[in-house]
């Protein structure tokens, strides 16, 4: 059966309004944890951490992040898409700024610990607005466009930080960009309603995006332990956990890789990470158009995913040659390939959450999954400090990043074969 209104533009694009909100706030995310990626070199020179001690700052904060997941899961679902978004940022923001007050490996831990604990509640809050906002045939590609914010945040901090570190010094580097999230507040106030609550939406555009007929949303609490008793939990949870470690990897350690592989110093990070976080914002939307494109050609939806992911995770295996280059450029490329990839993965596995879940549980399972994909990295980045002493390279790192897609993607297909959307 063919959609009756297959254009959905043709009748309104008012909902592509809260995908660009959603898109700026997972930019200034990201602007504002990439930070110190690339000041991870010039801070290692000033404050004197090894690479142990960086790898233990990275882990507070997974381990922050971790924790805060779970909880705005359930604060968003609770309280609404509105109100979580805006606590979360505003907390995040002034963690960002109070970077500038510490000058100790301690003090960066906890100021890290604050912004993990805070910035956790931007993917709960997004997920669930796109749940709320899109039918099922858009909701890969809206996760992938707001989604690309993530890789433009990574683009601004070497484009930005190497010329407010060196004009200014790094203090002033955190309090700029840790600013700019008090500014997206305003809008978001002013614009972000339920669509049922938004006078400018037209009647036929709230048709579009209710065609799915899913439930009503009601407002009554899920136990998390209910959730885990469904095998599509733990398929996106155990995803999530295998596959995010790698991106907490790119954001942490290039800046240092580069440095200490190349040479490269502040303010020659700035193209190669570019480079990088450009080709990753390319996958990030392509992936989503994609897997949107299968669906509208008649592919199931949960065939059309699965396909999708298994092209990224196949993208992603030549990045262990990066471990064995001695071309700064064919690293660049290699690994700008690999991220490219993991965002295509990354809007299509977020999407699978939508795809099995009523909206009202979507908050809080991305949580949960967000939540092991923080323990995973947490995890890694502790890893990361102690394999680099140990073997004085970075093979085993590179070689984890190329096979953990693959691997995770054979558990999630096991987990959810001829699997049903849940009914609460």
């Amino acid at each position: 059966m063919t959609d009756p209104q297959p254009r959905g533009a043709s009748f309104g694009n008012y909902r592509w309004r809260i995908c660009a909100l959603l898109f700026f706030a997972t930019t200034i995310n990201y602007l504002d944890r990439s930070i110190l990626g690339v000041l991870a070199p010039t801070l290692k020179e000033d404050i004197g951490w090894t690479d142990i001690e960086y790898g233990y700052i990275g882990t507070v904060f997974t381990a922050a992040y971790a924790l805060g997941l779970v909880g705005f899961g359930w604060f968003v679902d609770r309280f609404g898409t509105k109100i979580g978004y805006a606590v979360s940022l505003t907390a995040w923001s002034l963690a960002a700024m109070a970077h500038a007050l510490v000058s100790t490996v301690l003090g960066f831990g906890i100021v890290r610990g604050l912004l993990g604990l805070s910035e956790s509640g931007n993917f709960p809050s997004a997920i669930k607005a796109t749940a709320e906002w899109f039918p099922k045939k858009e909701r890969a590609l809206a996760t992938g466009i707001f989604n690309s914010g993530a890789n433009i945040g990574a683009i601004l901090a070497p484009a930005v930080v190497p010329w407010l570190t060196i004009t200014y010094g790094w203090p002033a580097a955190f309090v700029v960009t840790g600013g700019v999230g008090l500014v997206w507040l305003f809008f978001w106030g002013l614009y972000y309603r339920r669509p049922d609550d938004e006078k400018k939406l037209s009647k036929a555009e709230l048709e579009y995006i209710q065609s799915d007929k899913e439930e009503a949303v009601k407002q009554e609490k899920i136990p998390w332990l209910h959730l885990l008793r469904f095998r599509q939990t733990w398929a996106f949870v155990i995803g999530k956990f295998m596959t995010d470690p790698v991106w907490w990897f790119y954001l942490y350690w290039l800046g240092l890789y580069l440095n200490e592989n190349f040479g490269v110093k502040l303010k020659g990070l700035a193209l190669p990470l570019i480079v990088i976080y450009t080709m990753s914002s390319v996958g990030s939307i392509g992936g989503g158009w994609f897997s949107g494109f299968l669906i509208g050609r008649g592919m199931v939806v949960g065939r059309a995913r699965r396909l999708t992911m298994l092209l990224f995770a196949c993208m992603v295996v030549p990045v262990v040659i990066a471990a064995w280059t001695q071309s700064m450029w064919l690293a660049v490329l290699l690994i700008g390939v690999a991220a490219a990839a993991h965002q295509g993965w990354s809007a299509n596995i977020f999407t699978t959450v939508s795809d099995m879940f009523p909206k009202r549980a979507v908050g809080s399972v991305t949580g949960l999954g967000g939540m092991a994909g923080s323990v995973g990295g947490m995890l890694f980045m502790a890893a990361s400090g102690w394999i680099l002493k140990w073997t004085g390279n970075y093979v085993t790192l590179f070689l984890v990043c190329g096979s953990a897609y693959l691997l995770a993607l054979g558990i999630m297909t096991v987990l959810t074969w001829k699997a049903k959307p849940v009914d609460l």
